[in-house]
């Protein structure tokens, strides 16, 4: 059982001779690497520098890095899982799609969080945070544009960082994750259409009935098809937390501020309603109707 060696006694010597916690801590000093060390505490807690006296303005802060942080690690993910679609590495993509998705779930829940945070409460603080704004995420677009969602004109809150522009605009012109999808259908013998492989990939990936037809095979006959399949389901996952992830975010922005117009200039929530409207993968959601 638990807590037992393997012929039967207890671990009660090996329990009594494991260090205590102090001596672990005194060794992990003495070893030249802490946690604080590890993690670049000084500098991660270090970041958070409120403008307004406002006691809510921490909330509103660290609402936002968190999310910048576990953005960071979708794009490692999402990056991960589209060069593991280009090289026909399926299995290890499953995994981090998997997790791309959990992080999303992650983020749902924050907004809980930040809707702490009453319409007069932020009302306090708007008026410092001048016209910077979440749509200004260069991250954010990134997720964007490496799921698929191509627009050029996003590219234009960037243009006063070069550096951050030509990493965004290598992202729109690069293959997205549904892109490397298709791409893995035709490699295994299912007709798409030839000018998708060959298609201006900073443009939105329009329905194509050809990757309709196919991912409906995929989906009739799923044992033939196993790792498609799979990848299928991964990708509607994913879509689905992404879906509740922009529906989350409409309605606290709703709850916090109404329908003032955002401190980037954007409608605000006009503006994220629209982009409830946005589907990512078309085809695996139609062919549900067709089955």
């Amino acid at each position: 059982m638990i807590g037992s060696d393997m012929t039967g006694g207890d671990m009660t010597d090996d329990r009594e001779k494991a260090p205590l916690p102090e001596e672990v801590a005194a060794t992990a000093t003495q070893s030249g690497m802490s946690y604080s060390d590890y993690l670049h505490l000084d500098r991660v807690l270090d970041a958070q520098t409120p403008l307004s006296p406002d006691r809510n303005e921490l909330l509103f802060i660290i609402q936002h890095q968190t999310s910048e942080l576990w953005m960071k690690l979708m794009l490692h993910e999402l990056n991960g899982a589209i060069e593991g679609l280009r090289e026909d590495q399926l299995p290890p993509v499953f995994k981090m799609l998997a997790r791309v998705s959990r992080i999303m779930e992650q983020l749902v829940q924050a907004w809980s969080v930040l809707a702490t945070m009453t319409p007069s409460e932020y009302s306090a603080l708007r008026p410092y945070l001048g016209t910077s704004s979440g749509f200004q995420s260069y991250q954010y677009r990134e997720v964007e544009f490496r799921l698929g969602n191509k627009n050029r004109s996003m590219l234009g809150p960037h243009a006063g960082n070069p550096a951050i522009l030509a990493e965004l605009t290598a992202a729109l012109e690069a293959p997205s994750l549904y892109d490397e999808a298709i791409a893995a259908l035709s490699r295994r013998g299912f007709a798409i259409d030839p000018h998708l492989m060959r298609r201006d990939f900073g443009e939105a990936l329009a329905p194509n009935d050809s990757v309709q037809a196919a991912w409906t095979a995929v989906y009739r006959d799923p044992q033939a098809n196993w790792e498609l399949y799979e990848l299928a389901e991964e990708l509607v996952d994913l879509e689905d937390a992404f879906r509740l992830w922009r529906f989350r975010h409409v309605t606290t922005v709703e709850r916090i501020i109404g329908f003032k117009r955002g401190t980037g200039g954007t409608s605000g929530v006009g503006y994220l309603r629209k982009m409830l409207d946005v589907v990512l993968f078309p085809e695996l959601w139609r062919l549900r109707t067709e089955l």
